[in-house]
């Protein structure tokens, strides 16, 4: 079984503040796995005895409706914690599966924490990851409130031209391949829907799609959203 290296560990943007010797506990007690895409992690209502790390790609978080459509939560990326919540003894609230091809590091819940009352500062990285989500949460609760689905998609392409962009002469490249059925999943609405609003911003000239990438223009995006 392949072996977690302590450089691999120290290379996550979470762990890169913790001492080596926290970090030999912890590359002590990992298992690597490695998922293919669409791959799940875990579903909804499973009771997890594991939390996982993601070391190389992506994962995404998702419900599903009455009606079993999905709606993507999160995509969590290298280096962040999939589950902390977890470290109670509910079963899981969410599903997960892997966005792409990925790399998953799994402890128990036991050893991390008999690790993190030994170094205070790997408790306070796991508060800080557990915040995170927590804000991100409150953010999509106010985007809850009924909004013109154009500007919907255009408040979440501004979000992941943030969390995934690279600056390109025809734009901002969005470098993650986001289909439009899974803008829908993240939005909560049909794929058809989607469609027509993304056609709007197209027509706005304020995104464009190719090789199956969105390009955006964040500036007019983030004008067009926050206008009333």
């Amino acid at each position: 079984m392949p072996q977690v290296t302590i450089r691999q560990l120290r290379d996550l943007p979470l762990l890169e503040c913790i001492e080596d010797k926290t970090l030999d506990l912890i590359r002590e007690k990992v298992v690597l796995k490695n998922f293919k895409k669409s791959q799940m992690l875990f579903g909804e209502r499973e009771r997890l005895n594991n939390i996982y790390i993601v070391l190389e790609g992506k994962v995404s978080m998702y419900r599903l409706s009455e009606k079993g459509q999905k709606r993507v939560i999160y995509i969590l990326n290298k280096g962040e914690i999939v589950n902390e919540v977890n470290f109670d003894n509910y079963t899981s609230s969410i599903s997960c599966e892997a966005f792409e091809d990925s790399e998953i590091i799994s402890i128990l819940k036991g050893d991390l924490l008999n690790i993190m009352q030994q170094d205070f500062k790997l408790t306070e990285v796991i508060l800080y990851s557990m915040s995170k989500k927590i804000r991100r949460l409150y953010r999509q609760i106010k985007n809850t409130v009924p909004t013109k689905m154009d500007k919907r998609v255009a408040a979440k392409l501004w979000k992941l031209s943030r969390d995934y962009g690279l600056e390109t002469p025809k734009g901002v490249l969005i470098d993650v391949k986001i289909s439009i059925t899974y803008l829908a999943d993240m939005l909560g609405s049909s794929r058809e829907t989607i469609s027509r609003a993304v056609k709007e911003l197209e027509n706005m000239g304020m995104v464009k799609i190719e090789h199956r990438k969105f390009i955006v223009d964040r500036e007019k995006l983030s004008g067009y959203f926050k206008s009333v």
